[in-house]
């Protein structure tokens, strides 16, 4: 069959990949495995990227998911070169193909009822068969009326089997035996995926097919309906499933499943990134790796064929190299985002930088990030229970009391000042400097865990600073006994 050039492809590059989820819903992390390891193969090899959207579950596809699809990929900075491409609107394609090779016999339409297929699969299951169509319709005369309610069948091979090398599971063989004729166009003239799936990659001249191990089975089909078109056959590769650290497969029961529900718990994409590339692929015992070394080291061959299991605190523990080790600049934007969702007004105190660089060490997530600072921007009505008890009793009276005359007399308010004032208390009152220090954190930040005190009072400001020490200070002379 001719083949139609339906897109600008330039026919001279040798790598294209493509990403084809379905809006069903939103963008799960095995799905942006299988998007991330397409697109390293494709930048790897100088190739391109293509974005397609397979849309045709008209009933459960929406718009929502399609967004929610393309705000997960642009977040982890996946770019493809080509779409997104929609098959709903290539169903005149799809049924061009299908005309074409009804008229050359390489498909035919099926009128059986229900009622006969359903016979049928009850005999066959009695006699201990294998379901499939028994070609009743491509035998038997068809009806007057050609436009009866029919569906279109591909004409499967009914010898030999279907031999590809998968690149990431070795020789798949599979007898056409075992394949049915598959339904290509359904009784309302609308396409089916498995037809849709083949002229896409078809006419996009996809060279590459990386995807989940969920579609071995409709591989066989798919190489059988090109090799039918005289159309090249894609190089698959299939990308075993993620497991749950129970064993079992990721599901919502297991937390965050969605990539932008890990935006939203406190994750920079560049730690997603780089957890999921190690989810099923590796170079030697390296953990951490930039883009740049993603795209240079990476190949198909080199990923796993066992499931993987998905380990949260391995990734907190990605999350918290990077906040510590990216420009604080950037990882300040990502900050931002949180602090705006838990409506704490950072525009009151430190700037966001400030945060990144004193609680990056303190905090896996920007969501606990966001949490931990609002000491530095909002007043707080109660002090840590635990800390209260051990740390605000009658002896801290002295020390707090000090402390905030040596603080009040400082015209300079610097990290440097206000450690001296801590060590001169310390000094005056002959007591150890935890008696100083711990009683002003608790006054200061409301809690027992803090960075050092003399970065914290600075980035607090003086004035709050001061206003919070007389403020433990009447609640110890209040409540301590």
């Amino acid at each position: 069959m001719k083949i139609e050039t339906l897109f600008p492809f330039d026919p001279n590059v040798k790598v294209r990949t493509r990403f084809a989820p379905s809006p069903t819903g939103y963008l799960h992390v095995g799905g942006a495995r299988t998007a991330l390891y397409s697109w390293l193969y494709a930048k790897h090899n100088q190739g391109e990227f293509v974005l397609r959207i397979e849309d045709t579950d008209l009933e459960r596809s929406t718009p929502e998911a399609t967004q929610a699809i393309l705000e997960g990929m642009e977040w982890l900075n996946l770019s493809w070169d080509h779409g997104p491409f929609y098959q709903t609107k290539r169903f005149e394609r799809y049924n061009q193909v299908i005309d074409q090779m009804l008229e050359q016999g390489l498909a035919y339409r099926c009128y059986c009822t229900k009622e006969r297929l359903e016979e049928l699969r009850h005999t066959q299951e009695a006699n201990k068969e294998k379901p499939r169509y028994d070609r009743y319709c491509l035998t038997h005369p068809t009806p007057d009326d050609k436009n009866a309610p029919h569906v279109v069948r591909f004409l499967n091979p009914t010898e030999g089997s279907v031999v590809f090398e998968d690149a990431v599971r070795g020789r798949i063989e599979i007898s056409n035996s075992e394949l049915d004729d598959l339904i290509i166009r359904r009784t309302d003239g609308s396409p089916t995926y498995n037809f849709c799936v083949v002229v896409d990659d078809w006419d996009m001249g996809i060279t590459h097919v990386v995807r989940g191990e969920d579609h071995i089975n409709n591989t066989p089909r798919q190489i059988n309906i090109l090799k039918a078109l005289g159309a090249p056959i894609p190089t698959y590769a299939h990308v075993s499933m993620i497991l749950g650290d129970d064993g079992q497969k990721l599901s919502k029961r297991h937390g965050a499943v969605s990539v932008m529900q890990y935006r939203d718990d406190g994750y920079l994409p560049e730690a997603l990134v780089n957890y999921l590339v190690r989810l099923g692929w590796g170079h030697g015992d390296q953990e951490i790796f930039s883009r740049e070394e993603m795209i240079n080291l990476f190949n198909l061959e080199a990923v796993s064929r066992s499931a993987s299991a998905f380990n949260t605190e391995k990734l907190q523990w990605v999350n918290q190299h990077y906040i510590r080790s990216l420009d604080p600049e950037y990882v300040a934007k990502h900050l931002e985002w949180h602090m705006k969702d838990q409506s704490i007004d950072y525009s009151n105190g430190p700037i966001l930088t400030e945060i990144v660089n004193v609680l990056g060490e303190r905090c896996k997530t920007l969501k606990e990030m966001a949490n931990a600072s609002r000491y530095f921007y909002e007043e707080f009505d109660y002090y840590e229970e635990k800390a209260a008890a051990k740390n605000f009793k009658d002896a801290a009276l002295a020390p707090l009391t000090k402390l905030l005359e040596k603080l009040t007399a400082c015209t300079d308010w610097t990290v440097e000042n206000i450690h001296d004032a801590m060590n001169q208390t310390a000094q005056e009152l002959e007591i150890g400097m935890g008696k100083v220090g711990m009683p002003f954190r608790l006054a200061v930040t409301g809690t027992g865990q803090s960075p050092s005190m003399d970065i914290t009072a600075k980035l607090v400001g003086k004035e709050r600073t001061l206003a919070r020490i007389q403020k433990a200070i009447n609640f110890i002379q209040i409540n301590a006994s």
